[in-house]
């Protein structure tokens, strides 16, 4: 991999860096090279432990084979560093409760007791997150469309906006928190420990996603925090419980086990929700609004033939993609892919945007197309037994936020200041978006 010192537009592939600074705003010209020149690439010493490499998949058939085939190409599981004080060597090991090695994590437990093979993923998935935020996410169409029109309730009457902190980023932090149950006075905390959540995958190092050990017990130390608030929580939904979330956990009968959930498997289910239930529907919004500024008529068409919005969303996620690639699954034999030979026990991280690029699965794929066939099956959520299960929430989130936003509005545009400043990470995310619009009469 090129120096992270390299932040200039890649040439050729050993230009190629999708994880040192500055690599955000080149990705899209690293994946035309990389498709080119090595659709499979190779990161020396980046694998699951010493001696093993990393190896990055930009093709769509490679990245469908891995992430439909569980038994064959498993969750990875990496070697993470103790989180040792430096200065104090003679000191206990972990003084930190949950630390993202630790099985006392609750996110990392829930997962051992309740998820620990493909089964019991699947009965997972269809017993306690579909009726929710899945194949059931519709349930929630009439306070998701409330949520979205208090916030553009907020800036109509001003003629520009910040998209990102007034919309993008609270709608489906809002309607996540009316979900799970959470007191809206909470509002600030939960943002605050939900932006901690996702520090890994926004400031951690290489394809891996590593913190140092600084890092890691500061987010552990948060992870700690919001644990002891849910804890509290639960105490006061079973005395008092809800229509939502949260209070559905402390009571259900989990059929796999013949039992209630423990604190500890709802915590961690609800940890789960609030790391994954965010930040997707944020970046897709965003990258939503830049490809109709950057579109002319698009806005018009979408305004004019509702139909079509959902291919929009569906298109934009392909164009687009927010999660921009994983590296979550690794090989148990020798592989083959492309013509290029990996190890066992190496890492794969699969590029999802890549692959919803690869013109041998998409025609004239940088195209935005509304009558595209087969709409979803690109990569954003992923697929297969892993897919994302929020994916349901997500799309009516989507959905209900432009057809709000057309309804009230009758153009977008760029503002005369606005900037493209993405965070880092293996996300699409932009700090702002200043956008000018008119508004509907």
């Amino acid at each position: 991999m090129a120096s992270e010192t390299v932040s200039g537009c890649p040439v050729n592939v050993e230009d190629v860096d999708l994880f040192g600074p500055n690599a955000p705003e080149h990705w899209y010209a690293a994946y035309d090279i990389l498709h080119a020149e090595a659709p499979v690439h190779r990161i020396a010493g980046e694998g699951t432990r010493a001696g093993t490499d990393g190896f990055i998949l930009t093709k769509y058939e490679d990245i469908a084979l891995v992430v439909k085939n569980w038994q064959r190409f498993p969750p990875v599981r990496y070697e993470y560093p103790p989180l040792v004080d430096p200065e104090n060597l003679d000191g206990p090991e972990d003084p930190v409760r949950f630390g993202f090695g630790n099985p006392e994590n609750p996110f990392v437990a829930s997962i051992i007791s309740l998820r620990p093979d493909e089964e019991h993923w699947k009965i997972h998935r269809q017993t306690i997150t579909d009726p929710w935020v899945g194949s059931g996410a519709t349930r929630h169409s009439k306070m998701i469309e409330e949520k979205a029109e208090l916030l553009i309730d907020n800036w109509i009457e001003n003629g520009s906006v910040e998209l990102v902190s007034e919309f993008a980023a609270p709608f489906p932090q809002h309607v996540l928190m009316s979900v799970l149950g959470f007191p809206m006075e909470d509002w600030d905390r939960i943002r605050e420990w939900g932006n901690q959540q996702v520090r890994r995958f926004v400031y951690g190092h290489g394809h891996r996603n590593f913190l140092t050990v600084e890092e890691e017990r500061a987010q552990a130390q948060v992870v700690g925090e919001f644990a002891d608030y849910l804890s509290d929580l639960l105490k006061k939904k079973r005395t008092n419980p809800s229509e939502d979330m949260i209070s559905w956990l402390t009571d259900v009968d989990y059929e796999p086990y013949n039992r209630k959930l423990t604190d500890t498997e709802i915590v961690g289910i609800i940890y789960g929700m609030n790391l994954g239930g965010l930040e997707t529907t944020q970046y897709a919004i965003a990258e939503q609004a830049q490809l109709i500024c950057e579109n002319p008529g698009l806005f018009e068409t979408l305004k004019n033939d509702r139909k079509k919005v959902k291919f929009f969303v569906e298109e934009s996620m392909r164009l687009r993609a927010p999660t921009q690639g994983l590296s979550t699954r690794m090989t148990t034999q020798d592989e083959v892919f492309q013509g290029v030979s990996v190890p066992a026990g190496s890492v794969l991280h699969f590029r999802l945007a890549a692959g919803n690029l690869d013109a041998e699965r998409f025609e004239c794929p940088k195209e935005l197309r509304l009558n595209r066939k087969a709409p979803t099956s690109h990569l954003a959520f992923s697929l297969g037994p892993r897919s994302c299960p929020g994916q349901g929430i997500s799309r009516v989130e989507q959905n209900i936020a432009w057809m709000k936003l057309l309804d009230r509005l009758d153009g977008i545009s760029y503002a005369d200041d606005v900037a493209f400043s993405r965070q880092p990470g293996i996300m699409l995310g932009l700090d702002e978006l200043k956008l000018n619009f008119k508004k509907a009469v």
